[in-house]
């Protein structure tokens, strides 16, 4: 049988497995690759992995709550909202990394079968949130920049505490599976039974709703993102914003990209390892070997999310740069600081009010609503 170590990187949701029962009636050959076979000396850099992510990916989180958490009523943002939902939700999946570090190390789930159970549901959870978040944000900005008049009654601090409580109940139910399908494989492995029909449907399902359908929503959106202010960019009242403009569009290559680089390797193996089982056909080496590395990929998403916010997003610096000054006891050069954001920001964003020219003000992070 794979190490325990491969079943818990196999998948966020569900691993997998590959023994069966002796009185079992397939006769379908078992493929059970030894440690080295899979990944040589995988036991030492995967747990040094999941630990330098647990680090970063943990200072990296709780840094953006507070730099979000602290932030003026006046000067908060409604994106802000979504983004700090989604930093907690990749805090809590990070915490749980140390123990699939131990697990990677020793080759086996130490920590008993509730624990099993959480922390799969923690990462199945995170695994939904995550994307779902992101798909909120993406869905605010087309309405900023494209339907800024049309949404004003939807974009309001209300609507977007509502959704993200919507959006978390939503993760729950479909991470739940997690409590009931997880348990300890000879007492040694945290994995599930990938021979139920429940679980590989629930494994198709998870692949749909936390990759194809965000991507085509994605893509729909900051496709009519760049439409609009591709046509707004020939309109010469428009001419001053060229440079913001071009800020948004790295704001939103970063942001795809981070999720694309990430995502699609796992999912693709995921989904040709899915198939396989619901085929009767045993997957190889090659997708064993892409399953553990391509969950790596994935679960690093969780710690460049605070990369992206404070190397791209000049209102998120400047608030953590006054968060800092405050800390160090420079009260009155944090205010200034903030002034100067707040000024910064009113110069470079959207209002409310709205005009032609308003309503071509760019898709940005560094929009302050």
């Amino acid at each position: 049988m794979a190490s325990s170590a491969e079943m818990a990187l196999s998948g966020i949701t569900s691993e997998y497995e590959y023994d069966y029962p002796m009185n079992s009636t397939d006769e379908i050959p078992v493929y059970t690759p030894s440690e080295a076979e899979l990944l040589p000396m995988s036991k030492i850099y995967i747990p040094v992995l999941y630990i330098i992510m647990f680090l970063t990916g943990s200072l990296g989180n709780l840094f953006v709550i507070m730099v979000i958490g602290k932030r003026h009523k006046k000067s908060g943002r409604l994106v802000d909202t979504f983004v700090l939902n989604l930093a907690l939700a990749d805090l809590v999946f990070v915490l749980t990394l140390p123990m699939w570090a131990v697990s990677a190390r020793y080759d086996e789930w130490p920590f008993g079968e509730a624990l099993c159970k959480i922390s799969s549901f923690i990462i199945a959870v995170n695994r939904f949130s995550n994307i779902f978040f992101l798909t909120c944000m993406s869905v605010d900005r087309y309405l900023a920049v494209v339907r800024l008049m049309d949404s004003r009654f939807l974009r309001n601090s209300s609507c977007a505490q509502i959704t993200c409580g919507i959006v978390w109940m939503v993760s729950f139910i479909l991470g739940s599976p997690s409590l009931v399908y997880r348990r300890l494989i000879n007492e040694t492995v945290c994995s599930e039974d990938s021979e139920s029909s429940f679980v590989q449907g629930m494994n198709l399902l998870t692949i749909f709703l936390t990759f194809l359908l965000p991507v085509l929503i994605l893509g729909l959106c900051y496709g009519s993102i760049l439409v609009n202010l591709r046509r707004l960019s020939h309109n010469p009242a428009n001419t001053r914003t060229d440079a913001r403009r071009r800020h948004s569009v790295k704001i939103v290559f970063a942001i795809i990209s981070a999720f694309l680089i990430s995502w699609l390797p796992f999912n693709s193996f995921k989904a040709i390892h899915v198939v396989l089982l619901i085929s009767n056909r045993v997957p190889n080496e090659v997708i064993h070997r892409g399953l553990v590395l391509s969950c790596c990929l994935a679960f690093l998403n969780s710690c460049v999310n605070p990369a992206i916010y404070f190397f791209l997003d000049q209102h998120f610096r400047s608030r953590a740069s006054m968060l800092c000054l405050s800390c160090l006891g420079q009260n009155d050069q944090a205010h200034q600081s903030y002034i100067t954001s707040n000024s910064f920001s009113n110069g470079t964003s959207e209002t409310c009010s709205g005009n032609t020219s308003t309503r071509g003000r760019l898709f940005s992070l560094t929009q302050k609503e």
